[in-house]
């Protein structure tokens, strides 16, 4: 689409979800936005990442949910797994949810979209293919990569990523996983519930280590159920003929390697240094907590920043950098309430403190799936509730490890954010059974914990005794 504004108000380098999401809410305030895409609207998200993704995860959830029923005393045979049928599901997903985000869609919204490679040539001129825009304020919002370590051998072995994965065509019988982090645990439990040989290797003592270690114990747990073998506090030192070597001495035999070690921001071509947007060591934007960079005309959002790398965070943050670019606001990019989910089985979800260590002065409830009915009932009892509050018993944190934790996790990050106390929670009336009765255990945890502190207790008999001589009066 050509341009129609000789200065538009807001030019948005970037059509994932933060990009999209700052586009729209210009318009929506009343500017007028470009919005840049190099490849196709939609992002990460849709095209790599959170759809494809949980689209496989579905899939591979119910062959684990056949292979389990017997525990429940149904049986139907060792599941077939059609993996090219599979593959066409992830792939009809993204289909069904593609028309939302298509250029045609974001310009009935009044967006104008360009597809072209975008660079700046001044804080105010972008340039998309060499055609100069000129804009008064811009969105940098270009996401981020998976990245390669430089393991001697890996690139002859056409390493995989969280993007490629989705290209190949049949199931690999064996699949080395390098990284235990969210990716790699999802990707790697929905492969070896397929029926790949599934091994993971993760450098760091732990899979899952942003995690508390208890909930990274059950998953761990969880993937060796399934087949997975997990192999931690080990990194892989090369790679040769289909084989790796960990630092530990180990031979790890493959047939395709999936890398899952972290992601890079795509900043590159962009000129940032010669129009004073500064980055980190790491490639990043700099920003300000008001998603400023260090050009006053231009803000960034998203994966390409330091900040949390969620689909919701960049959308939220996307709205508040061009809320403030447009309307000039100081709008803030807070991070303590950001839900996180690892969409394993259990899921592990967590909001703001997750760990009682993190600070003093922290109290922690728990209340482990094995007490709790709805668990019982599903055979499913590997897993916690936790609420973590701080000396006055207000919610500052939780985990919950369950199936479906993720829409537990809701309430509690709503009680972060309005600050809410634990005897709040426990006021509210709660559906049975249901796995969000551990939080609200939780919860009750500790109100009957204060209820029985000296303090309180004093408190109640004296509002006893002061009750009881006043029926006394009464008769």
């Amino acid at each position: 689409m050509s341009s129609t504004h000789d200065v538009h108000d807001l030019v948005v380098v970037g059509g994932g979800a933060a990009g999209m999401v700052a586009a729209k809410t210009a318009v929506k305030l009343g500017a007028s936005a470009l919005l840049i895409e190099s490849a196709r609207t939609g992002g990460d998200c849709l095209w790599t990442g959170c759809v494809p993704s949980k689209s496989l995860l579905a899939a591979a959830h119910h062959v684990a949910a056949a292979r389990r029923a017997t525990s429940l005393g149904v049986h139907f045979g060792e599941p077939a797994v059609d993996f090219a049928a599979v593959m066409n599901h992830v792939r009809s997903a993204i289909s069904a949810i593609e028309p939302i985000d298509t250029p045609e869609a974001l310009e009935s919204e009044g967006i104008e979209v360009r597809s072209g490679h975008a660079e700046f040539s001044t804080g105010n001129t972008v340039l998309v293919d060499g055609d100069p825009i000129r804009c008064r304020q811009a969105v940098i919002a270009t996401g981020a990569s998976p990245v390669l370590p430089p393991i001697p051998g890996l690139a002859d072995h056409a390493p995989l990523t969280s993007e490629t994965i989705w290209d190949i065509e049949d199931l690999p019988p064996r699949l080395l996983v390098i990284g235990g982090g969210s990716i790699g645990c999802e990707l790697g439990q929905a492969f070896a519930r397929l029926g790949s040989t599934v091994t993971i290797v993760e450098a760091a003592p732990r899979i899952l280590m942003g995690e508390p270690e208890d909930a990274s114990r059950i998953v761990a747990r969880s993937l060796k159920n399934d087949g997975a073998t997990v192999v931690a506090g080990a990194s892989v030192e090369s790679i040769a003929d289909s084989r790796a070597r960990l630092a530990d001495g180990t031979v790890v035999d493959f047939d395709r390697v999936l890398v899952s070690v972290g992601r890079a921001a795509r900043t590159s071509g962009l000129r940032l240094e010669e129009i004073g947007v500064r980055t980190n060591d790491r490639g990043q934007v700099i920003v300000s907590p008001t998603l400023r960079t260090t050009n006053p005309r231009i803000w960034a959002a998203g994966d390409v920043t330091p900040l949390p790398q969620f689909t919701h965070a960049a959308g939220s943050f996307g709205s508040i950098a061009a809320s403030n670019a447009v309307l000039g606001l100081r709008r803030k990019a807070g991070t303590t309430g950001i839900p996180r989910v690892t969409y394993t089985d259990p899921e592990v979800a967590s909001v703001g403190v997750s760990d009682p260590h993190e600070a003093s002065r922290l109290t922690a409830h728990t209340i482990s799936h094995d007490h709790l009915d709805r668990a019982i009932t599903e055979h499913s009892t590997d897993g916690f509730s936790r609420l973590i509050l701080d000396r006055k018993s207000r919610i500052i944190g939780g985990t919950v490890v369950s199936p479906r934790a993720g829409e537990t996790i809701g309430e509690v990050t709503l009680a972060v954010k309005l600050g809410l106390r634990a005897r709040d929670l426990a006021a509210t009336m709660h559906p049975y059974p249901t796995y969000n009765d551990g939080i609200w255990n939780a919860a009750l945890a500790d109100t009957r914990e204060q209820l029985e502190s000296p303090r309180a207790q004093r408190a109640m008999g004296a509002l006893s005794s002061l009750r009881r001589g006043w029926l006394r009066i009464a008769r």
